[in-house]
């Protein structure tokens, strides 16, 4: 069984991380949503209400074969720890490309049994973020 973690902060959920994860679907048995904590980002949901927003989105969505948990620690910890060798990430524009590929290479560094395997966003939600949605939202 291929089972793989799709880390983030969700906060909130999008339509582009729901696109991502459905095609990561086509290539993954099982996936584990995970809500990470990010220390440099202030969140507007405390992960127990990501996960809950999470949980509540994919029944809607009839989407099965996913796991939602949250971690604090390394991700690629998390994922030796799941047997889930596979870290899927989603990239929207060039500017995220840098950050990731960054991510990519200390996440190697911290363990070089675990693979990022890259999303492209679709048109339609690659300029669409979490923090311009609270910003919408706030308006």
């Amino acid at each position: 069984m291929k089972v793989a973690v799709y880390p983030g902060s969700f906060d909130p959920i999008t339509n582009g991380h729901i696109d991502v994860l459905k095609r990561a679907l086509n290539v993954f048995d099982k996936i584990i949503v995970l809500v990470s904590t990010n220390p440099n980002k202030h969140s507007r949901f405390s992960p127990s209400e990501r996960k809950e927003i999470i949980e509540e989105t994919l029944e809607e969505l009839n989407i099965s074969d996913v796991m939602v948990d949250i971690n604090d620690g390394l991700t690629v910890e998390y994922a030796i720890k799941h047997d889930a060798p596979y870290l899927i990430r989603g990239l929207r524009a060039v500017t995220d490309f840098e950050y990731e590929f960054q991510l990519a290479s200390a996440n190697e560094f911290a363990n070089k049994d675990v693979d990022m395997i890259f999303f492209m966003s679709k048109n339609s939600t690659s300029y669409i973020s979490s923090s311009m949605i609270l910003q919408l939202h706030d308006n």
